[in-house]
């Protein structure tokens, strides 16, 4: 009734198929992308590998300060002020959604909802 001797080799060969991507690109994502850095500016709210991982974490706080909470005040990192805003704090340095957000959000295959309430910025060429 049940064919006991195809079950295992079954398996290893839908197990095969469902990792062959993974042996084939040998666990390499492509190369990170280049992000075109703000013109003039040095620092940024906090370090660079950091922004790459947790930059969400900040955007959500900032919203859950400004927003729920009605804490605009800006917040302030070495002497500079940054504004708790995607539109008036992130975007005044990178100005170019195309050349920053978008590069990495299509890398990392993501779809962020930003852009759900928030204007797109004028991108600039």
């Amino acid at each position: 009734m049940y064919d006991k001797k195809l079950i295992i080799p079954g398996l290893l060969v839908f197990l095969l198929l469902m990792i062959s991507p993974i042996i084939i690109n040998g666990l390499d994502a492509g190369p990170v992308p280049k992000l075109q850095k703000p013109k003039g500016v040095t620092k940024c709210v906090d370090s660079v590998q950091y922004m790459r991982t947790s930059h969400m974490k900040i955007l959500d706080d900032w919203r859950d300060q400004a927003l729920r909470e009605g804490n605009r005040t800006p917040v302030e990192v070495d002497g500079v002020k940054y504004d708790r805003s995607l539109m008036n704090g992130c975007m005044k340095c990178h100005v170019e959604k195309k050349k920053f957000c978008d590069e990495c959000h299509v890398y990392a295959s993501v779809k962020p909802y930003c852009w759900d309430c928030h204007f797109l910025p004028e991108e600039t060429f």
